[in-house]
């Protein structure tokens, strides 16, 4: 599977026969160097700059061994020099790094190009999907609000979720074991140049013949996610709030109304205060008994009436609260790096980050997580945050603080699972993520965009969650989902009938329907907030019930193969290059094509259809491969279903709901 093909001072390393290195004295494949970096951050956006101080090209080379599946060389400049090691596991290629100058923090890496090949991946995007001919910085952060052109914060790139991850069009994924900031450039048309702020662990390349295979290796590399419980899929997660009376009369609302209900999601279980018009939570996490009083016995009810409970934790507390004192005296706060709590600003105040590079830290809040809310009846929560660790700061590990920035999210996932698992209720519970990186498929039961605008906006309104999706899934996310209707609702940006209403449809078609009241709950449209949305709402909820054997289905494949549910179209239609300039159409599954309306006034809609047979969901109507413009009233999106899946008679009995 290995072949190294050298001439003179030149090589050409080979895997599975495809070029992966090419090096001489012109274009090296490996530069070293060293840099300072400068950190800013405001509300967990960051300002990142450097001043590169070396960069070395290692222009020569020895072999210092060379075997079947392990080839090892050293690559040097006079007295600088890295060994990498070529070996072959578990059918991959890993190239291995050590580096014998501690002070050298930064290494470029080359790898070939082709002038037609598009690139996915890097964790979630959510203005791009083929990333060809951009260039890429991976750093946790807040996604930005208002991101666009110009942006009110945020850049096109900035992600809660990036990951050193990408997927070529030629059918192999490369992933780098870094933890650090690094830029993967994919500008150059004859090399992609993946500029890493220190010597990672290795990179692994995965080479195969399908994309399919492909998404598949990548995703069993990585790890999968949990497997969701069945009750997911049994309704709309009613995102309300306001008190155990509010919350009853919404239930009963949708229960008149024939919306199907598998979860109402309460994230002020714990209390809330206000910022004008803005509702704000009150972070410490147990439940608030005068908003919600007698909480386990409120849950016990509804849960015999076949709906579940939902919370909120995050991985901050608020000042002065009770766990925030607590916390505190028992030393499990970040510091900063004079010794003392480092006081984390954040649009509602000032709060404490909980150190998770320490043990103590862990048990304490798995403690909180089971005691105060698996112990009560909680089926789920929002794990809220995770992008906050600042550089400057100082962590009980001694790790610096810009190593495990991007590690503090997967961390946060893990002890959220470990409390699930320690409890006996995997299976049974779910809980939902944001931020993330490298690894966190493994630990994170659910992934939700974050937080959208609540309008149209392409970079960061109801558009975004299609390429942020279809991204997360080729990175080994099969389990996602996004607010109905948005959060951000700032100045001029207020949600209206329409942009909700056409949330709710696209919602149908993700694994999970989850409202959001949104920042400005007053001001902003609700699925109850006339008749019609709310006839639109219960027509949409049963849709998605119906759906529940296609998505069993699904969540099988994922589970199995790795394949995610949310799927770029090429994946099945390789042979189609008009596919890679697609990104606001995908398949759902391999049967469903679901290209949203993401626009207001929308009485049409343009459909790329690959190569196939095609049955229009809602009249029955039969297509083949190409452009179509069809009928996109509200309540019947632009979807597809594949002559011939065997799922056919359940999706032929959607015209009639």
């Amino acid at each position: 599977m290995l072949r190294f093909e050298q001439v003179a001072n030149e090589f050409e390393l080979y895997f599975r026969d495809y070029l992966f290195l090419k090096h001489n004295h012109e274009e090296p494949c490996f530069k070293i160097g060293l840099a300072n970096a400068r950190y800013k951050m405001h509300h967990g956006e960051f300002k990142i700059r450097e001043k590169i101080l070396v960069q070395i090209p290692l222009l020569k080379f020895k072999i210092i061994s060379n075997s079947k599946n392990n080839i090892i060389i050293e690559f040097y400049k006079e007295n600088e020099k890295l060994i990498v090691t070529f070996v072959i596991k578990n059918s991959q290629l890993e190239m291995q790094f050590k580096c014998f100058n501690p002070e050298i923090n930064r290494i470029w890496i080359r790898i070939p190009a082709n002038s037609d090949e598009a690139i996915y991946g890097c964790g979630e995007q959510f203005s791009e999907l083929n990333l060809r001919g951009k260039e890429v910085p991976l750093w946790v952060e807040e996604q930005g609000v208002g991101r666009g052109d110009p942006p009110i914060t945020g850049d096109w790139y900035t992600t809660y979720y990036p990951q050193p991850t990408f997927i070529s069009s030629e059918n192999y994924f490369c992933h780098s074991e870094n933890s650090c900031y690094a830029i993967f450039n994919f500008t150059q048309e004859t090399f992609h140049e993946l500029y890493i702020w220190s010597i990672p662990k290795f990179l692994v390349f995965g080479k195969y013949e399908t994309a399919i295979e492909t998404i598949s290796n990548l995703s069993q590399f990585l790890g999968r996610q949990p497997k969701l419980p069945d009750w997911v899929f049994d309704g709309v997660w009613l995102g309300v709030q306001g008190g155990k009376d509010i919350v009853e009369e919404k239930i009963n609302t949708c229960i008149e109304n024939e919306v199907k209900i598998a979860a109402v999601w309460c994230q002020d279980w714990q209390g809330i205060h206000m910022q004008g018009a803005q509702k704000r939570l009150t972070w410490n996490w147990e439940y608030d008994e005068e908003l919600y009083p007698d909480l386990p016995n409120f849950i016990r009810n509804l849960n015999e009436k076949g709906i579940k409970f939902l919370g909120y934790i995050n991985s901050m507390l608020a000042k002065d609260e009770e766990q925030y004192i607590e916390a505190l005296r028992k030393d499990l706060c970040v510091k900063n790096k004079e010794g003392d709590l480092y006081k984390i600003i954040t649009d509602t105040g000032e709060k404490s980050l909980l150190d998770l590079s320490n043990p103590d830290t862990i048990k304490w809040l798995k403690r909180i997580i089971k005691d105060n809310m698996i112990n009560i009846g909680l089926s789920g929560w929002m794990a809220d945050y995770g992008e906050y660790l600042p550089i400057d700061s100082a962590i009980y590990s001694g790790e610096i603080s810009e190593n495990f920035h991007n590690k503090y999210p997967v961390i946060f996932a893990k002890a959220n699972l470990e409390a699930i698992q320690e409890s006996g209720k995997l299976g049974e519970i779910v809980f939902f993520t944001r931020a993330g990186y490298s690894n966190i498929s493994k630990y994170t039961t659910l992934v939700w965009a974050g937080d959208q605008l609540v309008d149209w906006s392409m970079h960061d309104g109801l558009a975004s969650v299609i390429p942020a999706g279809i991204s997360l899934g080729i990175c080994g996310i099969g389990y996602y989902h996004f607010d109905i209707g948005g959060f951000h609702s700032l100045g001029k940006y207020i949600r209206d009938k329409e942009i909700f209403m056409r949330w709710v449809e696209v919602s149908v078609f993700t694994m999970i329907m989850r409202t959001h009241e949104s920042i400005k709950p007053f001001d902003n449209w609700q699925f109850d907030s006339d008749e019609e949305t709310l006839k639109h709402f219960s027509q949409m909820s049963q849709i998605y019930s119906f759906l529940k054997p296609y998505l069993k289905q699904l969540s099988i494949e994922y589970l199995e193969d790795g394949l995610p549910p949310i799927r770029a179209c090429y994946l099945h239609y390789e042979d189609d290059p008009e596919l890679h300039n697609i990104k606001y159409q995908y398949l759902f599954g391999k049967d469903l094509l679901v290209a949203p309306v993401i626009k207001p006034s929308i009485k049409e809609w343009s459909v790329y259809l690959p190569n196939d047979n095609w049955i229009h969901l809602w009249t029955g109507d039969k297509y083949q491969g190409g452009w179509y413009t069809v009928k996109a009233p509200i309540g019947k999106p632009p979807v597809f279903y594949r002559e011939g899946s065997r799922f056919s008679d359940l999706f032929e009995s959607l015209k009639v709901l």
